[in-house]
């Protein structure tokens, strides 16, 4: 691969990205380890934003890959495909990362079956190689390689959750949402609207994480107020932005729809 080939991959532009703590400075340790990572915390919170940022500060390459039910081992790692010349071999996602040296990033790797996973191990270890069985070559990881993955423990289940051999193979990494402060920051920041109605709609998001266990499944996450937020910004409503960015893709109750609601009518009232 050139390195025209491998430019495609580097972030140009600095994302946007408020700290909340000490995590780039963990995240930076442990590329410089060359540790695996796993990232935890729940929908929207910032985790993928995070990774981004990161590739970026340290000037690598990066490669995400959406995992999901019916990815197979052959969708992370290549297959032969057939042309007018007979068969070639097309690497996938985790073997190009492995190559040129990329950040690897498995988003929500619960969502892979669990025999999909388990070819992750061997990049994971001192070994840091990739077998790839149907070509019969082993891939010696480049040295500036890393593997990410995240998912979001509120999800876990006996039938989605990383087997503990694959959990002891990272180092991890817990996020949540931003504090109060620190959220309106970033909303206000990422979409240019005032800290004071950025304040309400994190208000509003609360309320919603209050309700967490009690009919919902999941709060409000930052990335929705950020919608809001743009909503607000092409001349809709606040109770309207909020109503359709922050209630209606959350539940289908019409209790707790009811309940957001009213909480969203007072808070912008």
């Amino acid at each position: 691969m050139t390195n025209m080939d491998i430019e495609q991959y580097k972030i140009t532009q600095e994302p946007f990205y408020e700290p909340q703590g000490n995590e780039v400075a963990l995240y930076e340790a442990a590329y410089a380890a060359r540790l695996p990572v796993m990232i935890k915390g729940p929908t929207g919170c910032g985790k993928s934003r995070f990774i981004e940022y990161m590739a970026w500060k340290l000037g690598k390459p990066l490669i995400t890959v959406a995992c999901n039910e019916d990815m197979t081992a052959s969708d992370l790692v290549g297959r032969y495909l057939l042309d007018a010349n007979g068969t070639r071999w097309l690497d996938g996602p985790l073997t190009v990362a492995a190559r040129i040296g990329a950040i690897c990033y498995l988003d929500e790797i619960v969502e892979a079956r669990q025999d999909t996973t388990v070819v992750i191990h061997p990049l994971t270890d001192h070994r840091r190689q990739l077998p790839l069985d149907k070509k019969g070559e082993l891939v010696d990881a480049h040295p500036d390689f890393q593997l990410v993955i995240s998912y979001n423990p509120g999800y876990q289940s006996l039938m989605k959750d990383l087997k503990q051999s694959t959990k002891q193979r990272f180092s991890g990494m817990e996020f949540d949402y931003p504090e109060t402060r620190t959220e309106v920051t970033i909303v206000a920041k990422e979409t240019g609207l005032d800290e004071d109605t950025a304040g309400k709609l994190v208000k509003v998001a609360h309320t919603a994480r209050n309700l967490k266990g009690h009919g919902l499944d999941e709060g409000i996450s930052t990335r929705l107020l950020v919608y809001a937020a743009n909503l607000m910004a092409n001349g809709i409503a606040p109770t309207d932005a909020c109503r359709m960015a922050l209630v209606r893709p959350i539940t289908d109750d019409a209790d707790i729809r009811s309940t957001l609601d009213h909480a969203i009518d007072a808070v912008f009232a």
